[in-house]
């Protein structure tokens, strides 16, 4: 990725719409068009087709690429990136054609995740996502991947010879996969030992810029990045949150979806993405502001479904209620609030509403404790959903009422004293 300093890259943007759908055609190419800003390229141009189907040899007709050709030494572009995935003859002919480098959609999307990588486990998903995109690729392709200069695409994986040696990148692929294999066998036992310590989980999912890190920064009064950008924090992230009752419970971020999202990527990231696998519930963070947002919904919704996780809870979290102007129309499906992550009180709601949705999966309970049982007493109110504690005179005791995990060890406790006091 450029600094800012350095001077930006000039990008031509090609598109092609073959469904009729208008609308989204221009809400993927505006996606492009950010997903380009967001590596500090500069778009100097767009260029779209309608057309029934791709054409095999160039992706758009031939006349589109002769008006491409004139267009990029007209505006003496540095880098054409077209919204779909193309086929190694289609960015060998273009870039003869046109004589600068040509790269898809795809691979702009790896360009950024592997610069917004900065764990060992994030950088080598990406190597890897990126050298399974590149292998079957590798023919032909000379200039569109010698591009050691430091421009947008050129981010891959350092000093493997891409364009030379076949051999050498899968065996960095088994070995990258070695290496994550040990990563993946740790993130499975620190899941299991949440869950054999009967840790409440919430997972965060959502479209990418939907707001997830904002909203994780507010609730667990956490430092991670916010920016206003396609894919501004990629590395997973896991906080400590208290409810309101006093619950503990535990926050997992995760990378932001979007349409189209790589096959790689979701293969490399699938460790990762495993994480939600174990929630108690998902919280997914809809951009209520944005145009396409049923899109993005229906677009994690789908992934959702494609890591087996949809039969979940879900909270539908509708964010940046303070940016939307249209209509809005909440999915009845879930449950949902709508609210601003800069707004305390809102804030603050989604914390009860939270609450709210875990007491449905848990046991309700109504116990009497003696003060001496300090332990179980401090327990409870970190390990449940205290909904009152009351020091009786009468009896001497602590009444205490509220909710529990079904599954936990102080369920068992707790049935037992109540048991014992019957």
């Amino acid at each position: 990725m450029n600094s800012d300093k350095k001077k930006k890259e000039r990008v031509i943007l090609v598109g092609c719409q073959f469904d009729g759908n208008e609308e989204r055609f221009e809400q993927s190419m505006t996606e492009l068009d950010g997903l380009v800003r967001s590596v500090n390229g500069e778009v100097i141009a767009t260029l779209t087709q309608s057309r029934k189907k791709v054409e095999p040899s160039t992706y758009i007709g031939a006349g589109k690429v002769e008006e491409l050709a004139a267009l990029t030494e007209e505006l003496e572009a540095d880098l054409i990136v077209f919204n779909d995935e193309l086929t190694t003859g289609q960015v060998r002919n273009v870039h003869r054609e046109t004589e600068v480098t040509v790269i898809d959609r795809t691979q702009l999307i790896l360009d950024i995740f592997a610069t917004r990588a900065n764990s060992r486990e994030g950088k080598l998903q990406v190597e890897l996502a990126q050298l399974s995109y590149l292998l079957p690729r590798l023919a032909g392709q000379g200039l569109a991947l010698s591009r050691q200069g430091g421009g947008i695409g050129s981010k891959g994986p350092g000093e493997t010879q891409l364009e030379t040696d076949r051999r050498h990148i899968k065996r960095r692929m088994t070995d990258i996969e070695r290496q994550l294999k040990t990563v993946v066998e740790h993130r499975k036992r620190y899941r299991e030992r949440r869950k054999d310590n009967h840790v409440t989980q919430l997972a965060l999912v959502g479209y990418t810029n939907a707001g997830k890190s904002t909203l994780l920064n507010r609730l667990t009064e956490s430092d991670i990045l916010e920016e206003d950008m396609l894919f501004a924090t990629l590395d997973p992230t896991t906080r400590h949150l208290r409810l309101p009752s006093g619950l503990n419970v535990i926050l997992s971020d995760t990378v932001g979806f979007i349409r189209d999202l790589p096959t790689a990527l979701v293969a490399a990231f699938r460790s990762t993405l495993e994480e939600l696998a174990e929630a108690d519930l998902i919280l997914h963070v809809v951009d209520s502001s944005h145009r396409e947002y049923e899109q993005h919904q229906q677009t994690v919704q789908e992934l959702i479904q494609e890591l087996d996780v949809d039969h979940l809870p879900q909270l539908l979290i509708y964010n940046k209620e303070e940016k939307r102007t249209g209509a809005f129309y909440p999915d009845h499906r879930f449950p949902s609030v709508e609210m601003s992550a800069y707004n305390p009180d809102d804030v603050d709601k989604l914390a009860e509403q939270i609450e709210r949705e875990l007491i449905k999966q848990m046991l309700p309970y109504e116990v009497d404790i003696e003060p001496a049982n300090g332990k179980l007493l401090s327990s409870i109110k970190t390990n449940t959903i205290v909904t009152s504690l009351e020091w009786m005179e009468e009896t001497s005791l602590y009444k205490a009422s509220g909710y529990v995990k079904e599954d936990s060890p102080l369920s068992t406790i707790l049935r037992a004293i109540k048991n014992e006091q019957e």
